[in-house]
């Protein structure tokens, strides 16, 4: 009777370690996200700075510009961390439009104006791509800790499940290299 008692305490401690372990986890994520969030609401506010310096440049495509106006509008709508990566996902592919566009335009990648912004947006997504990594390192611990034996079985009873990585977008191709914005 007294060993078996003693495996239940065992047991619940255990279960109490590999829960408080999946809540630091999952703490860590959300903190790590945070991080992101600051530097996608700085990108936030450039865009309309961007639009505008734009607009007078490319009457004619108004298309790339409304694109970019509306995937903004869906990334500041976006309230949890899922909707906010498919919002922001879409912001970057909007960009990279807008990038195409631009460059049939000469006089706008000389404009003072455009090339301040242009610079702020390439530090803003630099430091995207840094918080970005340091989240899906979050990540990826938070899922394999509900995924691993005996973690997982806890991580079952509490409804701890995986989660998103932040993807980098179809824009970028080699993952080692910073971004760049070349208008």
């Amino acid at each position: 009777m007294f060993a078996i008692l003693i495996i239940i305490i065992v047991l619940v401690f255990l279960a109490i370690i590999l829960y408080n372990r999946l809540v630091k986890l999952r703490n860590n994520r959300e903190n790590a996200f945070a991080d992101i969030d600051v530097q996608l609401k700085q990108r936030l506010d450039l865009i309309p700075q961007l639009v505008e310096a734009v607009k007078g440049y490319m009457k004619h495509e108004s298309t790339v510009l409304t694109d970019i106006t509306n995937a903004r509008t869906n990334a500041m709508q976006a309230k949890t961390i899922n909707e906010k990566i498919v919002a922001e996902t879409q912001l970057s592919n909007a960009l990279q439009g807008l990038k195409v566009a631009v460059e049939a335009y000469p006089d706008l990648k000389a404009s003072h104006n455009f090339i301040q912004l242009q610079e702020e947006i390439a530090d803003i997504e630099n430091k995207l791509a840094a918080a970005r990594r340091f989240f899906n390192s979050a990540t990826k611990e938070l899922n394999v800790a509900t995924e691993v034996f005996p973690s997982n079985i806890v991580a079952t009873m509490f409804n701890f499940k995986r989660e998103l990585m932040f993807d980098l977008g179809e824009g970028r191709t080699t993952v080692g290299e910073p971004p760049q914005i070349k208008f």
